[in-house]
């Protein structure tokens, strides 16, 4: 299942949860900071896993896991994180819950963190060790995360 699509279905089993076990902010003054920073998340997090992706489609490499890549992508945004795209979509989601309000999607997201970081990027790191020293001398000087 391609990555984006878990960080979408965990956020819609929140939303769910939401809906069936309602947690609200006491004050309306809460609720408009949370969607303050909401927007800033939202808006951030999708920028940031844009231009990872525009960076990967300018390489002509895959953004499917365990497929083989054609290039190591360590520009832009890679500078700094070895998964812009993954950080992205993260802040992407933490801001989505402070725009709508939302508690439930929260914790769901740790489950999601965690899978992502456990099972997709080991497979990711795995295949892009083909490119040898390249790849070491990157992953030692490129955070997997922020």
């Amino acid at each position: 299942m391609p990555v984006p699509w878990v960080y979408l279905l965990a956020y819609l089993v929140g939303v769910g949860l939401q809906f069936v076990v309602p947690v609200t902010l006491a004050s309306t003054a809460l609720s408009l900071a949370a969607q303050a920073a909401g927007l800033v998340l939202f808006v951030a997090g999708w920028w940031l896993a844009g231009w990872g992706l525009l960076i990967f489609r300018r390489a002509e490499t895959t953004t499917t896991p365990g497929e083989a890549p054609k290039r190591l992508v360590t520009r832009g945004p890679y500078r700094f994180t070895r998964n812009p795209m993954y950080a992205g979509l993260t802040l992407a989601y933490l801001g989505e819950a402070g725009l709508l309000v939302q508690f439930w999607p929260l914790p769901l997201l740790v489950f999601t963190l965690v899978y992502v970081n456990c099972f997709v990027i080991p497979v990711e790191e795995a295949s892009l060790r083909e490119f040898g020293d390249a790849y070491s001398r990157y992953r030692s000087r490129a955070r997997r995360w922020l």
